[in-house]
């Protein structure tokens, strides 16, 4: 790119200076030819040409005659047309050039006494080592005076445990040591990319890698590494940074480093006292596809300079604690956890997780938290940094002292419950808690609850203000509310301490009168209930015994331990007992969702709503199912479907339905899940929908050619392919009516192609009426092809679909190769023609399988009120095989993306 752009700025600024010869503009020539041949981003020059071509047309330089005013306007123009802020010029009249000698040419001791005096080495408490470098040596030094380096200072902090790394003096080096350095904290079985320099004024790359063989003993990658940087952080010492840092082998501490380069130069323009400073090389790391140049590298943990060494000492500290830390949280999950299974996997996970980016004891728990939900996806297991925490909390049964003598214990009964009649002869009992069950509280409980609400016609259950208590209790309470001549499993404990597993079924035996499984309970909810209560209104809910009214619950895991991990700030929460419902669903807390969401104050109002709209559901969900039966296409199925609607509703299944929108999405569900057709729609809708097969309407002339303009879409494609895509498919009557104006349009110009492609993948369907006449064009007059057979279940009736012996136009024939696109979009009547074209081998299907849709379905009204029920009434046989033609949609020969159907089509014709 480089090449091109340097004849084209020349070409430019020649141009521009053939009527101006003033110092200026032959300053911006000379200062161009620079940056063409030395900067580093040469694909980047092409926009200074407008910047320059405007500051000299506009004659602004010309009146600049101070030199350094000159030089700081240059500056501010060429920083602000390539962005870089290393871009300088400056006027030195006085400047004498001052070429530094290279490492390599000083005498061997004197660059011995510099290495040296650049590197410090020390071991710091809890064998901590200390490294620090204040220049970077490069290869060929390396080269010449590792072993000595070794000797007298790495060989020294190689066995430490840990190391800090200081480069917050580093200021001077050579690009050339980074690979030496970053070789020493990798292993050498796999080499690593660590950079990749271009350098402009040789127009040549280099790739930076590590070095399989180094002299002395590797650090190795396992060892904790923290790098100290500063402000002052500059050049190679940012290449080490910044390479460690990305590839997670150190921890960076202190200030952002300086930002600096590779490469700079600083080159006198022309003959001139004006000098430009150039960046003429750039790093370009492998592992982010960024830079640490002008930008710096940021370090992981900010702090000011001075402090950073003890910051890293107390990080390496919380790092050095962290294999304590795991071990003991290993141990808890491997004595407690209840999920035993999932043991293994969790301690082997927790060994082998890094934890590099951990850089204070919160981050720690975050981390230890991640690796334990992402293996055991169990919420109740959790770790979290609590540097309140006081002492280990056991959370679970909560042992309360219940009074046995028969007096106090009824007084001790009235404060956790009571008992009312509501109007409408509505039971209303409220359980502020769950008391460890007895012989003797189950009698008064008999008493004072079970009596009195033995007539009543429902009943509420009010848990708006339970706050929990013992899990010993739902059997009893549930047993009353169940068919006590059947044995009914409720759940079941695994407790883990105890390696126990008990099953609580309904009791033998209850003292007071059961409320019978046929009258509906409401369970009212609030935020605050919570453990115990949270679990009767889920098995409420997992039993199919009643509706859950109000908020949704606490969430509060029960059944936990939580233990403070020793010398830290971290604890972790353990769940020792598992809660299995009736269906043998492990319930894992997070908070019980009510069928109906209102607020709990209003609870007890929409109770009284939805007991009424419970009254009739019986009526509605038979109706649904009569509607199938005589409608349904089908009519086996729509007599098993409307068994099964009525089964569940029998069996509880419909009490989680609070209104008419709950109920249609439950309908739907159960009709398509039974029938295998989800076809079968119920919805909702206030006003009564308008029918989807009135007769269409005939257009007028005007609307003929807006019609064809609207609907289809031909072109020829290479190879004397012809394509038609049309969206929509139209009644008879309609394509009769616009017949000759579409045999002109469209038809005339395909109908001699070599083959055709029919793009289906926007048609939705529409009218099956006109699909005989579409195949039609597609056969031979003699002899009439059967399409298919339709039975049409209103009328009872089966009719055998043929071609037609007359067309208008042209017919396309029996012969040339047909192509048609689908796409999980085309549907209905738009099926029906390609299934018909694919079961009579006329054509080849390219996409995706098609919607399934139905060739006709009708909408009926469902007793009267404002939930209707879309029902397919037509079923299509092939003309074939005689089988009933699936409704999951037609599968292409050829299966593809629906945007790539058509280059696919085009490219097997």
């Amino acid at each position: 790119m480089a090449h091109t752009t340097v004849p084209l700025l020349l070409m430019f600024f020649l141009s521009t200076l053939s009527s101006n010869s003033s110092f200026q503009p032959a300053l911006v020539l000379e200062m161009a030819k620079i940056l063409l041949e030395n900067y580093c981003f040469p694909e980047n020059l092409v926009g200074m040409q407008e910047a320059i071509q405007q500051a000299i047309n506009s004659g602004e330089i010309l009146q600049i005659s101070d030199r350094k005013t000159l030089a700081t306007v240059l500056t501010a123009g060429v920083q602000g047309a390539l962005n870089d802020p290393r871009l300088t010029i400056s006027y030195e009249p006085n400047f004498v050039p001052v070429m530094p000698p290279t490492l390599s040419s000083l005498p061997k001791e004197q660059l011995i006494r510099l290495v040296k005096s650049s590197v410090k080495a020390d071991i710091l408490e809890n064998n901590v080592g200390y490294l620090r470098i204040d220049r970077i040596i490069g290869e060929e030094t390396a080269v010449k005076f590792g072993s000595q380096l070794m000797g007298n200072i790495w060989d020294n902090i190689a066995h430490t445990s840990s190391l800090i790394f200081d480069l917050r003096y580093s200021t001077a080096g050579e690009l050339s040591g980074v690979p030496f350095i970053i070789s020493y904290f990798s292993d050498p079985e796999s080499v690593i990319h660590i950079d990749t320099v271009y350098d402009r004024p040789s127009n040549s790359t280099r790739e930076l890698w590590t070095i399989p063989s180094i002299v002395g003993e590797r650090y190795g990658k396992k060892k904790d590494v923290i790098i100290l940087t500063s402000r002052s952080t500059t050049g190679a010492a940012e290449a080490v940074a910044y390479a460690l840092k990305n590839l997670r082998r150190a921890t960076t501490v202190g200030e952002k480093s300086a930002g600096g380069s590779v490469k700079v130069q600083k080159i006198r323009i022309a003959q001139s006292k004006f000098y430009i400073t150039v960046p003429v090389a750039r790093s370009v790391s492998p592992i982010t596809g960024q830079s640490w140049e002008v930008t710096g590298v940021s370090p992981n943990v900010h702090i000011i300079a001075k402090d950073a060494v003890a910051k890293a000492k107390s990080l390496l500290a919380i790092r050095n604690s962290i294999p304590k830390v795991v071990q003991r949280i290993s141990d808890k999950i491997d004595r407690f956890y209840t999920f035993t299974e999932r043991v293994p996997a969790l301690l082997q996970f927790l060994e082998s997780t890094d934890f590099v980016s951990v850089i204070s004891e919160e981050g720690l728990a975050i981390r230890l938290n991640q690796v334990l939900q992402t293996v055991s996806e169990d919420p109740r297991l959790t770790i979290k940094y609590m540097p309140e925490y006081a002492a280990n909390v056991e959370e679970g049964h909560e042992h309360e002292k219940v009074p046995d003598e028969p007096g106090l214990l009824t007084e001790y009964i009235d404060t956790l419950l009571k008992v009312e009649i509501l109007p409408g002869n509505t039971g209303y009992v409220r359980f502020d808690r769950f008391v460890k069950s007895s012989a003797e509280l189950e009698e008064v409980m008999a008493k004072k609850v079970w009596v009195p609400l033995k007539d009543t016609a429902n009943l509420i259950i009010d848990l708006r203000y339970n706050t929990g208590g013992s899990s010993t209790s739902l059997a009893i309470i549930l047993s009353y509310l169940q068919d006590t001549s059947q044995k009914q499993h409720f759940f079941t404990i695994y407790d883990r301490t105890q390696n126990s597993t008990t099953e609580h079924n309904t009791l033998p035996k209850i003292t007071g009168p059961a409320y019978s499984s046929k009258r509906e309970i409401y369970v009212l909810t609030s935020y605050y209930t919570a453990s115990v209560g949270e679990e009767f209104a889920y098995l409420i809910q997992s039993l199919h015994r009643g509706t859950v009214i109000g908020e949704i619950t606490s969430g509060t895991l029960m059944h936990s331990k939580t233990f403070k991990i020793e010398g830290t700030n971290i604890a972790i929460t353990v769940p020792f007992i598992n809660f299995i419902d009736n269906n043998g669903e492990f319930w894992l807390g997070g908070g019980v969702v009510p069928d109906a969401i209102v607020l709990a104050e209003e609870a007890v109002d929409h109770v009284h709503e939805i007991a009424e709209f419970h009254k009739g559901l019986n009526s509605l969900i038979q109706g649904a199912g009569d509607l199938l039966e005589d409608h349904y296409a089908i009519h086996e199925v729509a007599l098993k479907v409307s068994k099964v609607l009525v089964s569940k509703w029998a069996d509880g299944l419909y009490r989680s339905v609070v209104d008419f929108e709950s109920l249609a999405s439950q309908l739907t569900a159960d009709l398509q899940e039974t029938s295998g057709d989800h076809r079968l729609h119920v919805f909702h809708c206030e006003v009564e929908p308008e029918s989807l097969h009135e007769l269409s309407k005939i257009p007028t002339a005007e609307e003929v050619g807006y019609i064809i303009d609207a609907l289809f879409k031909i072109e020829l494609l290479p190879g004397n392919i012809g394509y038609l895509r049309f969206d929509m498919m139209a009644d008879i009557e309609v394509v009769k009516a616009i017949g000759p104006h579409l045999i002109k349009s469209v038809w005339s110009k395909i109908i001699n192609t070599d083959a055709l492609i029919i793009d289906m993948r926007y048609n939705s369907g529409g009218y099956s009426t006109a699909i005989p006449l579409l195949c039609s064009y597609f056969f031979d007059a003699e002899p009439l092809h059967h399409l298919y057979s339709v039975f049409d279940r209103t009328t009872t009736t089966m009719t055998e679909v043929m071609t037609i012996p007359q067309v208008r136009g042209q017919r396309y024939g029996s012969s040339k190769e047909l192509f048609i696109l689908t796409s999980h979009m085309t549907g209905s009547a738009a099926e029906v023609f390609t299934c018909t074209m694919k079961d009579l081998n006329r054509a080849t299907i390219v996409g995706e399988p098609t919607t399934g849709g139905s060739l006709s379905s009708r909408t009926y009204q469902i007793r009267d009120t404002v939930l209707y029920a879309s029902i397919p009434n037509q079923a299509v046989f092939s003309a074939i095989t005689g089988k009933m033609w699936s409704f999951s949609g037609v599968e292409p020969h050829i299966a593809v993306q629906a945007n790539e159907a058509l280059s696919v089509a085009q490219k097997i014709l």
